[in-house]
C-alpha cells in the first residue's frame, strides 16, 4: 500500500488541482485476477474496491494496486483502459505482473 500512497502524492505534485483521469490496474493475489478501471479519484475508488462496494470486484477482495497511468482527458484514459482490456493489453499486464513478482 505504501507504493500507492507515494505514487498518488507524486501525481498530485505534478498536476496540482487540475482534474486528471487515471487508469489503474488492481491485482487479487488470492484469486490471481486483475481488474482495469479508470477514475478521477484514485484513492476513493481503491477504497471502494477493497470495501466491497463495487459489485464486479467485491468477491475478489483484497485488491492491490499494481499500476496506474494519468491522462489529461477522459477520452485518452478510456482509450488506454480499452487497450489494457484487449488481448495485447492483457499480455502487457501479464509481463508487468511477472516483472513485479521477480522484484
Amino acid at each position: 500500500m505504501r507504493r500507492f500512497g507515494e505514487a498518488f502524492e507524486r501525481m498530485l505534485l505534478l498536476f496540482g488541482d487540475e482534474r486528471m483521469y487515471i487508469v489503474y490496474v488492481l491485482f487479487s493475489a488470492i484469486h490471481v485476477r486483475t481488474y482495469v478501471g479508470q477514475t478521477q479519484d484514485l484513492e476513493t475508488r481503491f477504497r471502494q474496491h477493497n470495501s466491497g462496494r463495487v459489485r464486479s470486484t467485491r468477491i475478489y477482495c483484497p485488491w492491490e494496486m499494481i499500476h496506474s497511468e494519468t491522462f489529461g482527458t477522459r477520452a485518452e484514459a478510456m482509450a488506454r483502459e480499452h487497450f489494457l482490456k484487449s488481448a495485447s493489453g492483457r499480455k502487457y499486464l501479464h509481463n508487468l505482473l511477472e516483472a513485479i513478482a521477480s522484484e
